[in-house]
């Protein structure tokens, strides 16, 4: 393997980026439940994303950084991210959330530089308040598209890819890449999975025992 996608919210992440937005604007209980519904396929996820943020409409800019720097990488994360990277492989974030969010969490766990490629959304300011738009290439386009473009790039068969996702929308690049794991995946998600993780450090096994990673006394 040569790509490893990752997606975010809910995947490398467990803190969920539109909800802690939501609590500054006070509509954290409607995003969280949007969210659900999104990620268990009940709605589209460009349905979801847009309602969300027409809900963060007048958010103040810099109540928006305070929330975007509470956005941390789950426990493991970092380490198999920046293992992943040691070991030569390109490491990409494929993500319908906020790239400030995502930028934020990789800087404080030391681990920026170690992410080659970050595809996001973004939340567009005007007069220092969120607009209640939102911008980007994964509102209405897929994931699939995104890791088949990469792989491209990068002279990457898709057959030497990896997946590694939780929720609907990861559906299409699990279903297209070369290993398809889920963390913690939906319901809706599992049967789609090659194999299924519940920890970073689970993942970081799976990686060494399908040689993906070296095993730390090899």
């Amino acid at each position: 393997m040569k790509l490893i996608a990752f997606d975010f919210d809910g995947t490398l992440s467990d803190s969920e980026m539109t909800v802690l937005l939501g609590e500054r604007e006070g509509v954290a209980d409607e995003m969280a439940s949007i969210t659900e519904r999104a990620m268990n396929d009940e709605i589209s996820y460009a349905k979801s994303l847009r309602e969300r943020a027409a809900l963060l409409e007048g958010l103040e800019e810099e109540l928006a950084e305070e929330a975007y720097g509470e956005v941390t990488l789950r426990p493991g994360a970092a380490d198999v991210v920046r293992r992943l990277d040691d070991y030569g492989h390109h490491v990409a974030i494929l993500t319908g959330g906020f790239e400030r969010g995502v930028e934020r969490a990789l800087e404080k766990a030391g681990v920026g530089d170690a992410v080659d490629t970050i595809v996001s959304n973004r939340l567009p300011v005007t007069g220092g308040r969120l607009t209640g738009g939102v911008e980007g290439s994964l509102i209405e386009g897929t994931k699939d598209e995104a890791l088949e473009s990469l792989a491209a790039d990068l002279d990457v068969k898709l057959s030497q890819t990896v997946a590694v996702g939780d929720g609907a929308n990861d559906l299409p690049m699990l279903e297209v890449a070369g290993l398809a794991v889920g963390f913690l995946p939906k319901p809706a998600v599992r049967p789609h999975c090659d194999l299924v993780v519940e920890t970073m450090d689970e993942l970081a096994g799976v990686f060494e025992t399908r040689e993906i990673l070296r095993a730390p006394d090899e």
